[in-house]
C-alpha cells in the first residue's frame, strides 16, 4: 500500500508544514472527502487564514523574511566594482548634493544653528519611509511570479521591502553619526532615544508599505503615482527647513500644527531632538517662557535659538505620543487591510 502522506517544506521555507495525503487512489472505503481533509487538517488552497492565523505564519517565517531583505540588500551592489562601499557612499553623495543645494545656493537655512547635520538628518530620516513607500506600491505588481509560484504569505514581500530600505538606514545613519560630530555636536545620553524613534517609524512603514502594496496590486498606474505624491509630501515635513521659522506660518496656529504633528515631520522631529542638541535647546517650549526674546524670535524669525522662550505648538512629549499614535495605526490599518486581500494576489 502506498504511503498516504508525505511532509512538505520545512524550516526557512515558504510553504506551510503540512502532511498532504496521497488522493491518488481515492478516499478510504467509508471515509468522506470532508472527513479526510479534517483528519489531516487541510483546507483548500483559496481558503484566507484568519487574521490572527495570518499573523501566526508571517511571524514563523520571521527569518525568512529577514534572509530574503538582507540578500537582495547585499545582492544590490554585487556588479559594481567598488561594491558593497557603495552602502556608504551612496548617502554621502546625498548629503553632499543636498546641502549643496538647500544650503549653499538657495540658503534655507533660516537662523538654523548647525544646518548640516539638521538638514542630513531630514533628509536620511524622510528617505527611509520615502523608499518603502515607492518599493511597497509595486512590490505586488513586481513579484507575480513569486506569488504564483509558491504559497506564502503575502504580506512577507512589503514587510521584506520595509528591512531593506531599514538596512540602507543603518548604514546612512553610520555618516550621519560621523557628520554630526564632525560638525560639533557633542555625544549624549539624548542619542539613545534615537533608536525607539526609529523603531516607531519603521512599524509605521510597515503598516503603510502593507496598506500601500494592496493599492498598487489593483492600478498599475498608482505605483507611477507614488513618487510624485512623496515627493510633495517631503517639501511639506520640515526635511529642508524648520517649520517653525517660516514667517508666514506664525499667523496660522492650526496650519502649523497640522505641519508639526504629520508622520514625517514628527519622526524627523523626534531623531532630530535626540541627536542634535542645538535643535533640542531650540524646541519651543523647552525653556521657560520669556516675552521678552520670544518677541525677539517673533520679529525677525531668524533667530531659532529665541523660539525656545515661547510657547510651544507641539512638545516633545507630545511628539511621542503622536509617533507611537501613528506607527499603531498605520500597522493596524495596514495589515487588516491588506490581509483582506490576501486571496486575491497575483491572479493578473
Amino acid at each position: 500500500m502506498k504511503e498516504r502522506a508525505r511532509d512538505q517544506g520545512g524550516p526557512g521555507t515558504l510553504t506551510d508544514e503540512l502532511a498532504t495525503p496521497d488522493l491518488t487512489e481515492g478516499p478510504p472505503p467509508g471515509e468522506s472527502l470532508a472527513e479526510l481533509a479534517a483528519e489531516y487538517q487541510l483546507r483548500p488552497s483559496s481558503a484566507r487564514p484568519g487574521v490572527f492565523a495570518y499573523a501566526g505564519q508571517l511571524w514563523a517565517r520571521r527569518h525568512f523574511i529577514m534572509g530574503f531583505a538582507t540578500a537582495r540588500n547585499v545582492a544590490m551592489y554585487t556588479e559594481a566594482r567598488l561594491g558593497q562601499l557603495w552602502q556608504v557612499l551612496t548617502p554621502l553623495l546625498n548629503a553632499a548634493v543636498y546641502y549643496l543645494i538647500f544650503g549653499i545656493i538657495l540658503d534655507t537655512s533660516r537662523g538654523v544653528p548647525k544646518f548640516l547635520p539638521f538638514l542630513i538628518t531630514g533628509i536620511f530620516i524622510f528617505n527611509f519611509t520615502q523608499r518603502a513607500f515607492i518599493t511597497s506600491s509595486r512590490v505586488i505588481v513586481d513579484s507575480l511570479p513569486l506569488i504564483r509560484a509558491l504559497p506564502f504569505p503575502r504580506a512577507s514581500l512589503p514587510i521584506g521591502y520595509v528591512l531593506i530600505e531599514l538596512q540602507q538606514l543603518i548604514f546612512s545613519m553610520i555618516v550621519l553619526t560621523a557628520i554630526v560630530l564632525g560638525s560639533g555636536e557633542p555625544l549624549t545620553c539624548y542619542w539613545l532615544l534615537a533608536l525607539p524613534a526609529l523603531a516607531l517609524q519603521t512599524v509605521f512603514n510597515m503598516g503603510m508599505a502593507l496598506f500601500l502594496a494592496r493599492l498598487g496590486s489593483g492600478a498599475d498606474d498608482f505605483g507611477q503615482l507614488m513618487p510624485f505624491l512623496v515627493r510633495t509630501w517631503m517639501y511639506t515635513s520640515g526635511v529642508m527647513f524648520s517649520i517653525q521659522t517660516i514667517s508666514t506660518l506664525k499667523k496660522h496656529p492650526t496650519l502649523t500644527y497640522i505641519l508639526q504633528i504629520n508622520p514625517a515631520a514628527v519622526f524627523i522631529s523626534l531623531v532630530r531632538n535626540a541627536i542634535l542638541k542645538s535643535e533640542r535647546l531650540a524646541w519651543p517650549g523647552s525653556k521657560p517662557y520669556n516675552a521678552a526674546k520670544c518677541a525677539l524670535y517673533d520679529s525677525k524669525g531668524t533667530h531659532l535659538e529665541n523660539s525656545a522662550y515661547c510657547h510651544g505648538t507641539v512638545t516633545m512629549n507630545q511628539l511621542w505620543l503622536y509617533g507611537a499614535g501613528w506607527a499603531v495605526l498605520a500597522l493596524v490599518v495596514g495589515f487588516v487591510f491588506f490581509w483582506q486581500a490576501e486571496t486575491r494576489y497575483g491572479r493578473g
